[in-house]
């Protein structure tokens, strides 16, 4: 006979005291509302992007709150669930301490995420970082080098790149040629561009050999390539250009050419009182051993991913139910390989008249001899 199965019971139900069937408290009315925060503000703080890029993307529906679609200025709390292309987000309600990170630009790397060239991109190398986002705080064009600073703080980053803060960025700049006087004067009191007047706060004239001169400027803005227009509206194209300083952060030496640098959390609180923003309360997590020398090492980061140009990317085509998918045949290049190789027919083997084929009375002939040799030998 099968033994019967066991039926499940309350582990904390006993005879004396039996299971309790338990009711959801009702909320009390007179008890304070729970505090909200900005939803923008929340998501700049996660890292998906400076504060007014959050505005565009709530802006554009992709943002939920519980279930409805949020609205620009709108306040979340803790317990209200927020949504990303349905995917769900863990806001950072309690301020915690972002990551800064330093990297010495080479030349022939772009600034962005998304390029339908396929070109070498700074995001390729950096590092993982967990419920979090890089942000990189201004840019430098494919040809300039230097300084870039990497974090995870849309409002530490906003504080940097915002034209009303005018935070100064220094550069080194090698020119063809040499500046007079009077130009040094005109660049520092300003200069009509195509997209309105400009001007270097100061311009340091540091050598040069030759043809070849090198000058030290600095400048409140960020404007697209402002400091090669700002030369070459003088006739003077700029050969080298290398930003060394953006705000209170430099360049370290000991930082070369495709190198990274993770600043210590010391270091990072010192830029957050910089930009006047709110330091965590919560105390500094302590660093392990490991963990120290890995914080003040320069390391060389690797690429993560490789990128693939859109002309180089497998066919799509469409399927049964509609939907497109990679072609998973041949490509062309390879059917054409293919075709030219069927069509091309090996020469075939030449045969040896000479050649004497084989018969069965070959076989035949080897034994019938020995049968003769052992009668002859017995008569």
């Amino acid at each position: 006979m099968a033994r019967p199965f066991k039926t499940q019971r309350d582990p904390q139900a006993t005879p004396r005291r039996p299971k309790t069937s338990f009711t959801k408290l009702e909320t009390d009315p007179n008890a304070p509302p729970e505090p909200t925060q900005r939803l923008h503000k929340l998501l700049a703080l996660a890292g998906l992007g400076s504060r007014r890029d959050m505005e565009l993307l709530i802006a554009s529906g992709r943002v939920t709150v519980n279930g409805v679609p949020a609205t620009a200025g709108q306040g979340v709390t803790q317990y209200d669930l927020v949504r990303l292309d349905s995917r769900p987000l863990k806001l950072p309600f309690v301020a915690e301490l972002p990551q800064v990170l330093i990297y010495h630009k080479p030349e022939g790397e772009i600034v962005s995420q998304d390029d339908p060239e396929g070109r070498a991109s700074v995001f390729d190398k950096l590092p993982k970082v967990k419920n979090a986002k890089w942000i990189a705080i201004g840019r430098l064009d494919m040809n300039t080098s230097g300084l870039l600073i990497f974090t995870t703080s849309g409002e530490l980053a906003n504080r940097f790149m915002h034209p009303r803060y005018e935070v100064e960025r220094e550069y080194a700049v090698r020119i063809f040629g040499e500046l007079t006087e009077g130009q040094m004067t005109q660049l520092k009191e300003g200069i009509e561009l195509e997209d309105g007047p400009a001007n270097f706060d100061s311009i340091t004239a540091q050598g040069g050999e030759g043809a070849n001169h090198w000058y030290q400027v600095i400048l409140r803005e960020g404007r697209n390539r402002e400091v090669r227009r700002l030369f070459e509206a003088f006739q003077l194209p700029v050969s080298r250009l290398m930003r060394v300083r953006f705000g209170p952060v430099n360049l370290p030496p000991r930082v070369k050419r495709g190198q990274m640098l993770k600043l210590e959390q010391k270091e990072v609180v010192g830029l957050l009182e910089w930009a006047d923003l709110p330091v965590p309360s919560a105390p500094l997590r302590q660093l392990t051993q490991r963990e120290k020398l890995k914080a003040t090492t320069v390391f060389m980061p690797k690429v993560r991913k490789q990128r693939i140009s859109a002309l180089d990317r497998p066919p799509r085509v469409a399927s049964a139910d509609g939907e497109t998918r990679p072609y998973r045949g041949k490509t062309d290049t390879a059917r054409n390989s293919a075709s030219r190789t069927s069509a091309v027919k090996k020469p075939a083997p030449k045969k040896n008249e000479n050649r004497r084929v084989r018969q069965t009375s070959d076989l035949a002939a080897p034994a019938m001899q020995k049968k003769s040799d052992r009668n002859r030998g017995r008569g």
